[in-house]
């Protein structure tokens, strides 16, 4: 009979927020391993001491490498992978001769725990348990004193780690945060916290609970003092405090008075709305243009996958919403210009193929609305991308459909497919398919198939500009319809398109 693997979770520290079930188990253990770090004492034992019995056999996983530098062939991934698979293969050991194994886990074990690796090793081969502990983040929200979430306050926990621009941008779309994973990342985490407008009112703590714990606003830190033993604390309350309200809710703002003693009048600027396209994704394909107006303006209003491509700096706020509010979005917008504020509303590609543009002015018919001035700036849109990487397939005459039929009858769509195949243009097809139109595809490739050749040229573009791009050729007739998905733009070519040597061309002229 197999022993049974147990992960206790011992606390940030202080061995008195051990658990009586942790102290419990460990007194009863036949094996207690823990982890330590290379050329440290191991600061989980340490907290389990007093309960660790006389009798037990004890195992010290010591890492072969704290950071990243390693001559290990596999990198640090590789020796940690490794260093892993030794300490399954010790413990299994005695897993395996019926005796009973508790590891040591600071914190709680599945709250970035190194305990979870052996866990996933050994949960379908033994039996396992895990036991909770308090996380630090607990320990440290107690040490500053300071309510962490109230009512609907929503917490987000954030590896330091992040890039400072992705880590800004999450804190500044949080009610209240911890950060972990300090020490030498600390610089860019403040960077962050001050580009989100959370440097006030955030605290950092230091070994939460022990006896050298120390704590202090985020402002007053030595970068050269933090050790990894840290994390800083934003409570959801900093998110309320009169400027933090403004930059992260927006408030109407009201022309600035006149000097005392000053009769001059200042006339107010005129309200202005901008319009931006990002661009199909790479930040190299965003213009010039496009990237000045935004480092201008407090407000950027989109869709929120959009809203996240623009990088958070201290005194914007973002407001992200759904898919399918467009209408309501531009006039969020348009309020906020109306208020004096400085606003953005942002696209992917170009804001005005299929992008908020139409929905602004649409918005805009509303009288209320006569005194903002709205100005579209260009971006690089969706069907430049894909034709781009395929060569040139839109270097003559083209048509753009989209294969939605939320805002428009199927019938109107089908009705223009007919007459753009009819006209022997190139046809560029957007939103192709979602997770509730599944059956457009094939039907536009039926109709298209009436009026073209079999062989007709159709590119599939996916995610094009990103990482994980690809691109397609193939023919209307082999065209798969089940492999297209929300993230491809089409282009079926017209009879004058060509595939070279070079890539796929549409001839300048029409014999």
């Amino acid at each position: 009979m197999t022993g049974r693997f147990t992960v206790v979770g011992v606390g940030p520290g202080d061995p008195e927020l051990l658990t009586l079930k942790a102290a419990r188990l460990i007194g009863e253990a036949a094996v207690v391993a823990y982890h330590a770090g290379a050329g440290k004492q191991s600061h989980a034992r340490r907290i389990a001491a007093d309960v660790i019995p006389d009798g037990a056999i004890t195992e010290e996983l010591r890492y072969p490498v704290t950071t990243g530098a390693t001559d290990h062939p596999g990198g640090y991934v590789g020796a940690l992978a490794d260093f892993y698979e030794s300490c399954a293969t010790r413990l299994g050991a005695h897993l395996d001769a019926g005796r009973d194994v508790v590891l040591l886990a600071e914190g709680d074990p599945f709250f970035y725990g190194s305990s979870m690796y052996l866990h996933d090793r050994f949960r379908d081969v033994y039996e396992t348990v895990v036991v909770p502990g308090v996380p630090s983040f607990a320990a440290a929200t107690a040490a500053v004193s300071t309510p962490l979430v109230r009512q609907t306050d929503v917490l987000t926990v954030l590896p330091g780690t992040l890039p400072a621009p992705e880590l800004a941008r999450r804190l500044a779309d949080t009610d209240a945060a911890i950060i972990m994973k300090l020490g030498r990342t600390f610089p860019a985490v403040r960077a962050a916290l001050e580009q989100s407008g959370r440097l006030d009112g955030a605290w950092y703590v230091e070994r939460a609970s022990q006896a050298d714990e120390r704590w202090l606003p985020v402002a007053q830190v030595d970068p050269a003092s933090v050790p990894y033993f840290s994390l800083i604390v934003v409570p959801g309350d900093t998110g309320r405090t009169p400027d933090a309200a403004r930059l992260r809710h927006g408030v109407e703002n009201a022309a600035p008075s006149p000097a005392p003693g000053s009769d001059a009048v200042q006339d107010p600027e005129p309200a202005e709305l901008l319009v931006v396209g990002l661009g199909p994704g790479p930040e190299g394909w965003l213009t010039a243009e496009v990237s000045a107006a935004l480092a201008g303006v407090d407000h950027v209003v989109g869709y929120g996958p959009y809203v996240a491509r623009v990088p958070q700096r201290a005194g914007l706020t973002r407001h992200a919403s759904g898919n399918t509010v467009e209408v309501d979005r531009a006039r969020d917008a348009l309020d906020l210009a109306s208020a004096g504020e400085r606003v953005a509303v942002v696209s992917g590609g170009d804001a005005g193929v299929f992008g908020m543009a139409a929905a602004v002015f649409e918005a805009a018919e509303d009288p209320a609305y006569d005194a903002v001035r709205i100005r579209v700036l260009p971006g690089v849109s969706a069907v430049q991308a894909v034709a781009a990487r395929a060569g040139a397939p839109i270097g003559a005459d083209f048509a753009v459909v989209s294969l939605s039929d939320r805002l428009k009858p199927w019938e109107v769509v089908e009705r223009r497919l007919r007459a753009i195949a009819d006209a022997d243009l190139v046809l560029a097809i957007y939103n192709p398919a979602s997770r509730s139109r599944t059956e457009q595809v094939a039907t536009a490739r039926r109709v298209l198939l009436e009026h073209r050749r079999p062989d007709t040229v159709v590119i599939v573009g996916r995610d094009i500009g990103r990482a994980e791009e690809s691109l397609t050729v193939t023919t209307l007739a082999e065209l798969d319809p089940d492999v297209i998905d929300m993230k491809c733009l089409l282009i079926v070519g017209a009879d004058s398109t060509r595939v070279s040597r070079a890539g796929v061309w549409t001839a300048r002229y029409v014999k």
